[in-house]
Protein backbone atom coordinates (compact mmCIF):
# COMPACT_ATOMS: atom_id res chain seq x y z
CA UNK A 1 0.00 0.00 0.00
CA UNK A 2 1.64 2.96 -1.33
CA UNK A 3 1.11 6.21 1.90
CA UNK A 4 2.13 10.17 0.94
CA UNK A 5 1.93 12.38 3.63
CA UNK A 6 1.87 16.36 2.31
CA UNK A 7 2.36 18.92 5.30
CA UNK A 8 2.30 22.21 4.87
CA UNK A 9 2.39 25.54 7.21
CA UNK A 10 5.57 24.61 8.96
CA UNK A 11 6.16 26.47 12.21
CA UNK A 12 9.56 28.21 11.04
CA UNK A 13 7.96 29.42 7.94
CA UNK A 14 6.53 32.21 9.41
CA UNK A 15 8.67 35.61 10.70
CA UNK A 16 9.41 36.35 14.68
CA UNK A 17 8.23 34.82 17.73
CA UNK A 18 8.69 31.03 17.93
CA UNK A 19 9.72 30.88 14.48
CA UNK A 20 12.94 32.66 14.85
CA UNK A 21 13.47 30.09 18.31
CA UNK A 22 12.76 26.87 16.29
CA UNK A 23 15.32 28.68 13.45
CA UNK A 24 17.98 29.15 15.86
CA UNK A 25 17.33 25.52 17.29
CA UNK A 26 17.77 23.73 13.98
CA UNK A 27 14.42 22.02 14.26
CA UNK A 28 13.31 19.70 11.73
CA UNK A 29 10.47 17.05 11.07
CA UNK A 30 10.56 13.39 9.55
CA UNK A 31 8.83 10.42 9.35
CA UNK A 32 9.88 7.52 12.15
CA UNK A 33 10.80 4.34 10.19
CA UNK A 34 11.34 1.70 13.39
CA UNK A 35 13.04 4.03 15.48
CA UNK A 36 14.99 6.48 13.29
CA UNK A 37 13.63 9.68 12.16
CA UNK A 38 14.36 10.09 8.23
CA UNK A 39 13.59 12.32 5.21
CA UNK A 40 14.08 15.12 7.72
CA UNK A 41 12.63 19.17 6.15
CA UNK A 42 13.39 22.07 8.16
CA UNK A 43 10.79 23.75 9.77
CA UNK A 44 11.74 26.91 7.78
CA UNK A 45 10.74 24.93 4.61
CA UNK A 46 7.68 25.71 2.22
CA UNK A 47 6.08 22.44 2.68
CA UNK A 48 7.09 18.85 3.18
CA UNK A 49 6.03 15.68 1.63
CA UNK A 50 6.79 11.72 2.71
CA UNK A 51 6.28 8.74 0.39
CA UNK A 52 6.61 5.44 1.12
CA UNK A 53 5.13 1.71 1.55
CA UNK A 54 3.76 -0.25 4.21
CA UNK A 55 2.26 -3.84 4.23
CA UNK A 56 -1.36 -4.54 4.47
CA UNK A 57 -3.60 -7.42 5.30
CA UNK A 58 -6.60 -8.77 5.90
CA UNK A 59 -7.18 -10.37 9.31
CA UNK A 60 -10.41 -11.74 10.55
CA UNK A 61 -12.51 -9.15 7.48
CA UNK A 62 -10.22 -6.95 8.63
CA UNK A 63 -7.44 -4.57 7.02
CA UNK A 64 -4.01 -4.79 9.33
CA UNK A 65 -1.26 -2.78 8.03
CA UNK A 66 2.47 -2.96 9.40
CA UNK A 67 6.21 -2.34 8.32
CA UNK A 68 8.92 -0.30 9.34
CA UNK A 69 7.29 2.82 9.30
CA UNK A 70 3.97 1.39 11.02
CA UNK A 71 4.07 1.56 14.75
CA UNK A 72 1.14 1.08 17.36
CA UNK A 73 -0.58 -2.71 18.48
CA UNK A 74 -3.09 -3.80 16.14
CA UNK A 75 -6.68 -1.91 16.08
CA UNK A 76 -4.64 1.34 17.03
CA UNK A 77 -1.40 1.72 14.49
CA UNK A 78 -0.29 4.55 13.59
CA UNK A 79 2.53 6.49 12.09
CA UNK A 80 4.88 9.42 13.44
CA UNK A 81 5.86 12.83 12.12
CA UNK A 82 8.63 13.24 14.77
CA UNK A 83 9.63 16.70 15.30
CA UNK A 84 13.65 17.39 16.85
CA UNK A 85 16.67 19.81 16.94
CA UNK A 86 19.31 18.63 14.36
CA UNK A 87 23.04 19.06 15.39
CA UNK A 88 25.32 17.43 12.56
CA UNK A 89 24.15 14.35 12.51
CA UNK A 90 22.32 13.45 15.37
CA UNK A 91 18.73 13.95 15.76
CA UNK A 92 17.25 15.02 19.33
CA UNK A 93 13.57 14.31 19.05
CA UNK A 94 11.55 16.75 21.65
CA UNK A 95 7.81 16.05 20.11
CA UNK A 96 6.12 13.51 17.79
CA UNK A 97 2.98 13.85 16.30
CA UNK A 98 0.75 10.34 15.79
CA UNK A 99 -1.53 10.22 12.46
CA UNK A 100 -3.74 7.32 13.35
CA UNK A 101 -5.32 4.54 10.70
CA UNK A 102 -8.38 3.94 12.72
CA UNK A 103 -9.14 7.72 11.58
CA UNK A 104 -8.96 6.56 7.51
CA UNK A 105 -12.21 5.91 6.41
CA UNK A 106 -12.14 2.87 5.66
CA UNK A 107 -13.35 2.94 1.99
CA UNK A 108 -10.41 5.03 1.26
CA UNK A 109 -7.27 2.27 3.49
CA UNK A 110 -9.62 -0.39 1.84
CA UNK A 111 -9.25 1.09 -1.53
CA UNK A 112 -5.47 1.81 -1.02
CA UNK A 113 -4.95 -1.97 0.39
CA UNK A 114 -6.40 -3.03 -3.10
CA UNK A 115 -4.15 -0.91 -4.97
CA UNK A 116 -6.74 2.11 -6.34
CA UNK A 117 -4.75 4.80 -5.50
CA UNK A 118 -2.50 6.34 -3.25
CA UNK A 119 -3.45 7.43 0.64
CA UNK A 120 -2.41 10.94 1.04
CA UNK A 121 -3.25 12.75 4.80
CA UNK A 122 -2.70 16.16 4.38
CA UNK A 123 -2.29 18.30 7.13
CA UNK A 124 -0.75 21.56 8.59
CA UNK A 125 2.51 21.29 10.67
CA UNK A 126 1.77 24.61 13.08
CA UNK A 127 -0.79 24.23 16.02
CA UNK A 128 -3.04 27.07 17.06
CA UNK A 129 -0.11 28.76 19.30
CA UNK A 130 2.38 28.83 16.39
CA UNK A 131 4.27 25.33 17.70
CA UNK A 132 5.03 22.41 15.98
CA UNK A 133 1.81 20.26 15.56
CA UNK A 134 1.89 17.27 18.50
CA UNK A 135 -0.21 14.50 19.90
CA UNK A 136 -2.88 12.74 18.11
CA UNK A 137 -3.66 14.56 14.90
CA UNK A 138 -7.61 13.56 14.24
CA UNK A 139 -9.61 15.32 11.21
CA UNK A 140 -10.43 17.41 10.65
CA UNK A 141 -6.83 19.07 11.35
CA UNK A 142 -5.64 16.10 8.93
CA UNK A 143 -7.52 15.56 5.51
CA UNK A 144 -7.48 11.27 4.08
CA UNK A 145 -8.22 10.52 0.52
CA UNK A 146 -7.24 8.66 -2.39
CA UNK A 147 -5.25 9.82 -5.47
Amino acid sequence: MQIRIEGSDLPAAQVGGRADALRLANVHVGVQRQRDVVDRVPAWAPSASWAFEITSREVDELLDVGGPWVHGRPGARFLYLSWGNVHGSDFQMFRRAKLMFGDVPTALLRGAHEGAGVLTGSLGLTDGVGDPVCARVRPPLIVWELR
